[in-house]
């Protein structure tokens, strides 16, 4: 059957509960432990907490040290904060322990652009310990960067990228809708927005990792985000929101070369949101369009992230990206 790698989970918000059942279920893939800082979840068996009809067996420590007693481990599936003043210290402690990691924390992806000094932190900590980092998702990771990157390859030429992902978040998690600003007035909308904790995270990162690929200079990036509002009251699981409310967002992130725009990036994410579609429109030779239905945000960040292991715990030490490593599939 090939190699089995021992697989600790540290986070068990949505996404990483997710995580865990998924590699409880891979047979090249052997759980050993479960880390999350919430007391709620410590010291409860790992099952209960992500969602498992049965127990694991073994319960949630709120240490990374207190698995690492008991088992070897060759990889940590890090899935906690999108931000690198509350992940950083986290990496750092799984690095010095070690271990490989593959996170799905979004700033992680390709932190040259926006943190070009935790980037090095974070790089030459890996390189010490003789490990790898790497960050991945459906966006950035997948949709707006490594994939559109792949399809250049059967291009002679790219003069320009556009890249439109638009999604009905009524279909999301509930952290997730509160992200994007459901049920929020406009105003408050925009004051959380303000604050830098709201909206999607990855764009900066998905800009970065393009224009860096192709040999382009960046002199100008630009995002710039607004309120879609409810005409109807929509109502979800988690959030109920009335006509003049916040339902979602729109960001757009351009990034321009020394010739001007070159790339252009759309996100939509919104309750009832009508188009639910990824489209990559590459214009040079040849010209191309290639449109993806049917991607559950959710789904994809989980699947992305635990097919990453094999190729992560195979990849040279220091901190890589998506476009560092050999093609990733299932399996």
């Amino acid at each position: 059957m090939g190699i089995k790698y021992n697989i600790v989970v540290y986070g068990l918000g949505p996404i990483g509960s997710a995580v865990t059942r998924l590699v409880a279920e891979r047979p090249n893939l052997n759980l050993v432990g479960l880390v999350d800082i919430d007391l709620n979840k410590a010291g409860k068996d790992g099952g209960e907490v992500v969602g498992l009809e049965k127990p694991l067996g073994f319960k949630v420590q709120d240490k990374l040290e207190k698995v690492l007693d008991r088992h070897k481990v060759d990889c940590v599936l890090h899935c906690t904060n999108s931000y690198f003043d509350l992940f950083k210290s986290q990496v750092l402690e799984i690095l010095d322990a070690g271990l490989d990691i593959v996170s799905t924390s979004e700033e992680l992806s390709f932190p040259w652009l926006a943190h070009p000094k935790e980037a090095v932190e974070i790089d030459s900590a890996a390189k010490k310990a003789g490990k790898t980092v790497m960050a991945t998702g459906v966006n950035p990771g997948f949709l707006m960067d490594s994939l559109p990157l792949n399809i250049t390859a059967i291009c002679q030429r790219v003069d320009r990228v556009d890249i439109k992902r638009a999604q009905n978040a009524t279909k999301r998690r509930g952290p997730f809708q509160a992200k994007i600003g459901s049920g929020l007035t406009v105003e408050a909308f925009n004051a959380k927005m303000a604050e830098g904790r709201m909206g999607h995270v990855g764009l900066p990162e998905s800009v970065g990792m393009i224009f860096d690929t192709l040999g382009k200079k960046l002199v100008r990036f630009e995002d710039v985000v607004e309120p879609v509002v409810a005409e109807k009251t929509i109502k979800t699981p988690f959030f109920e929101v009335k006509p003049g409310f916040v339902r979602g967002l729109k960001q757009v992130a351009r990034g321009f070369s020394e010739q001007g725009e070159f790339l252009t990036l759309t996100f939509i994410a919104a309750l009832d949101h009508d188009e639910d579609q990824s489209t990559i429109i590459i214009t040079g030779k040849p010209d191309l369009i290639v449109t993806l239905q049917g991607t559950n945000g959710d789904i994809a960040t989980v699947a992305i992230a635990v097919n990453s292991v094999r190729r992560v715990v195979e990849a040279p030490p220091g901190l890589l990206t998506m476009r560092d490593l050999p093609i990733i599939t299932l399996g």
